[in-house]
């Protein structure tokens, strides 16, 4: 029998943050390792020729060593300054080795001069050299930051988005090219899931309002017996757990993508308004709801931002303990990002079970769902939530039982 083909799945999470600055100076990126092969190619290339050019001259030097002129019937009395042998010579054998003596050392000084002089127009080269590789590999690099700037914008769900390089037909123009049909499927596959997803709305929606309506309709007539209006309370509670799931459902698949719009919204306003909605069925459960709100403004979507705030405060409420149990709910900003931390006593969660509670359908030591507390996707729409923002929920076990859930959002 075949299969049904699997759903379009949401696109990976990047490895980086798109909003963090790009630091070349810290990490061994292509154009620094280009830039240190051509100045370290060029410094071999300069020490190798300079050299040769030091041997050659050199040997040039020493293979005209002997004197052109040699004194041998006058005698003469000499006083140089850089030759401190000449001064004082009373023959001319001394006068002779004098000068040869003189003129080695002229040599020698000669080299030395040489030497220094081209290690410096070396290291002024090399630092040209280096510089001009610098420029070079980023302008041989710059359609692959091209590729990174576009990656980086699709990375927010903004698929409209394409590479288009111009240039010569070479590698980095079909890997663009590439990427651009790339990016044409994934729009597609995404539009389609956004089509899907209004379409299932409606079609799921329709039907379940309508047993809705018609067992209340049933449920109103005063002459049904007890055992129809029992049956007619039990499928109401049935069809009402349907509801729930199906909008779980389409929640979690439209908040697997970026929010495009954005407006600003105050943690502290909804987690006040998840705190009054919930406020009643923690009365009921004898739950003591606290915590101080600071503002905390973000740029998201209020209503999904709001269904965050409710489902925490929701499941803390109704696994806590019997008596004396108390859910902590604050917001605040801290190191530049928006803090909502809910904390709640109840029984011992182990460390290893946290990331099972984020899975769809499972809670604490259940598989699936099970109970009249929810349908087991509140913490894994909190999840896709937070990622749609940017941001991130953690959970760890509370000393003495219990959770602290803290969802942080940039500003």
């Amino acid at each position: 029998m075949a299969t049904a083909p699997a759903p379009p799945q949401a696109p990976p999470k990047p490895t980086w943050d798109p909003r963090d600055p790009v630091r070349p100076w810290l990490r061994p990126t292509i154009r620094i390792r280009l830039t240190l092969l051509y100045g370290g190619m060029f410094l071999i290339a300069g020490i190798l020729l300079l050299s040769i050019i030091y041997l050659l001259a050199a040997q040039a030097i020493h293979q005209g060593s002997e004197l052109a002129l040699r004194v041998t019937g006058v005698n003469v009395t000499l006083d140089s300054p850089t030759c401190p042998d000449l001064n004082g010579v009373i023959n001319n054998d001394q006068l002779n080795r004098a000068l040869k003596t003189c003129m080695s050392v002229q040599r020698q000084h000669a080299l030395d001069d040489l030497l220094r002089r081209s290690l410096f127009a070396l290291l002024g080269l090399s630092i040209i050299a280096f510089a001009f590789g610098y420029a070079m590999a980023g302008r041989v690099l710059s359609p692959l930051g091209k590729i990174t700037r576009t990656a980086r914008q699709v990375a927010g769900s903004d698929l409209s988005r394409r590479i288009e390089l111009d240039g010569p037909d070479d590698e980095l123009k079909e890997l663009a090219d590439t990427f651009d049909e790339m990016l044409d499927r994934l729009e597609r596959a995404f539009t389609a899931q956004q089509r899907f997803v209004a379409n299932a709305s409606h079609e799921l929606r329709t039907p379940l309002a309508i047993n809705r309506t018609l067992l209340e309709v049933h449920l109103s007539d005063p002459g049904v017996p007890a055992e129809l209006q029992q049956l007619g309370k039990t499928l109401l509670t049935t069809n009402e757990r349907s509801e729930q799931l199906v909008e779980g459902l389409l929640l979690l698949a439209r908040s697997d993508n970026q929010i495009v719009e954005r407006k600003p919204v105050d943690l502290a306003e909804v987690a006040t308004r998840a705190v009054d909605q919930t406020r009643a069925e923690a009365e009921a459960n004898g739950v003591e709801i606290r915590g101080e709100r600071a503002p905390a403004v973000v740029q998201g979507n209020g209503v999904l931002l709001e269904r965050i705030a409710l489902n925490l405060v929701q499941n803390g409420v109704r696994y806590n303990i019997p008596e004396g149990g108390w859910v902590d709910v604050t917001t605040e900003v801290r190191q530049g990002q928006a803090v909502l931390v809910v904390s709640n006593t109840g029984p011992v969660v182990p460390a290893y079970e946290i990331d099972n509670l984020f899975e769809p359908f499972r809670r604490l030591r259940q598989e699936r769902t099970g109970s009249d507390k929810g349908v087991g996707l509140g913490l894994s729409i909190a999840r896709s939530v937070a990622r749609a923002h940017g941001g991130r929920i953690i959970a760890e076990p509370r000393e003495g039982g219990g959770l602290v859930m803290r969802v942080t959002l940039p500003v």
